[in-house]
């Protein structure tokens, strides 16, 4: 999707049916391809492994276990695996510009769902929550968090990066990493000072709509779906159909792609270069703070220390689907969330496991992509140009 070869030349304006497939109905299709692929995929595992151990502690079926869970861990994978999803977007459209991993940006996250919390928090205080309709908070909340997150994400990279710009790559990743120490010692000593305390927890028990769990009835099992989940899958399609068009749809958008395809050339052919890279990791840190705000609603309580597992997480989505590949970014994070919520709902029923090593099977996906494919599952192998 960063591929600017097409982006050049002359561009005829699509017809409206034309505009509609391209940028919705085509979008939330890969969407829906890739949640039904990776959950029948998941599913078939789960039984195959009921099947192998039939009784992994007394008195315990585990494959009555998975009929019962199976609806539940499906829409909680789907759930982070969207999360998952926008923050790896920051990743990879950074990637694609720069070739360089912004290990910094899980703080930009982590900055997204501490402003999210504080809009929140302060309309409580104010006394003007509960009145708020929940579309109305939600788009205050999410677009808050955006914008905040974006302008820091374009001061990261003028004040710790552009100056590196000719620096070999081991040289702004760690600048990166000291940023990134640098947010969350930051913020815990913003929010220490002003409320003297950095456990975040969201003022969600005001609000009536939050506290009734809609309540799914597949089968003989009912499923509670928290109304935070509603939002995040949601805001999620919403804002990656937003990115597919700007990216694709837009002249900002093939300004960025070319820059990917090739800096000297753009820049000759009269795009400005620092422009289109400021663009880009505002429009990567704006996707962070949506999905920090995303996730602190749907979690309840955040801290400073909340975007490191997340970060981590995201990036070897971001890896599994092909760095530098939006789409695969896309495929990586719904991957990696419904594997992750598998794992939860499985692991505790074998004694000898639990839920702790939920990471180490999580990250293992990560070392086994990187052993026999190292491009990803959408990556595409580059050869160095001469």
């Amino acid at each position: 999707m960063l591929d600017a070869r097409r982006s050049l030349g002359s561009v005829s304006s699509p017809s409206i049916l034309e505009w509609g497939y391209r940028f919705i109905l085509f979008p939330i299709g890969q969407m829906l391809v890739f949640i039904v692929g990776a959950a029948l995929f998941l599913t078939l595992l789960a039984f195959l492994l009921a099947l192998a151990f039939p009784e992994p502690r007394p008195n315990i079926v585990l494959m009555d276990q998975v009929n019962r869970q199976l609806p539940g861990m499906i829409i909680s994978g789907i759930t982070i695996g969207f999360v998952y999803a926008m923050i790896a977007l920051g990743y990879t459209l950074v990637y694609g510009v720069l070739k360089f991993i912004n290990f910094a940006h899980s703080e930009i996250f982590m900055v997204g769902s501490v402003v999210g919390f504080e809009v929140m928090q302060r309309l409580s205080e104010a006394g003007h929550l509960p009145s708020w309709s929940p579309v109305l908070l939600v788009v205050v909340v999410v677009l808050a968090a955006m914008l905040a997150s974006g302008l820091l994400a374009v001061l990261i990279e003028r004040v710790a990066y552009r100056p590196l710009r000719g620096a070999p790559r081991l040289v702004p990743l760690i600048s990166a990493i000291g940023i990134s120490f640098f947010m969350v010692d930051l913020v815990r000593a913003v929010e220490a000072i002003t409320r003297n305390d950095f456990n975040l927890t969201y003022p969600l028990n005001s609000l009536e709509w939050v506290r009734n769990p809609v309540k799914l009835a597949i089968g003989e099992n009912t499923v509670n779906i928290r109304p935070t989940q509603f939002i995040v899958v949601l805001g999620a399609v919403v804002t990656l159909i937003a990115l597919n068009y700007f990216v694709n749809g837009t002249k900002l958008g093939r300004g960025i792609r070319a820059v990917s395809q090739d800096m000297t050339t753009a820049g000759l052919m009269g795009i400005n270069v620092n422009r289109m890279i400021s663009l880009t990791f505002f429009v990567g840190g704006a996707f962070g703070g949506a999905a920090g705000a995303l996730f602190g609603m749907n979690v309840g309580t955040v801290t400073p220390f909340v975007g490191f597992i997340p970060g981590i997480k995201a990036f070897t989505a971001a890896v599994l689907g092909g760095i530098g590949n939006v789409t695969g970014a896309l495929l990586g994070g719904l991957t990696l969330g419904l594997v992750e919520s598998f794992l939860n709902g499985l692991l505790v029923y074998f004694p000898a496991l639990g839920q702790r090593y939920t990471d180490v099977f999580a990250f293992s996906v990560l070392i086994l992509i990187l052993i026999f494919r190292p491009s990803g599952l959408l990556g595409e192998r580059v050869d160095e140009k001469v």
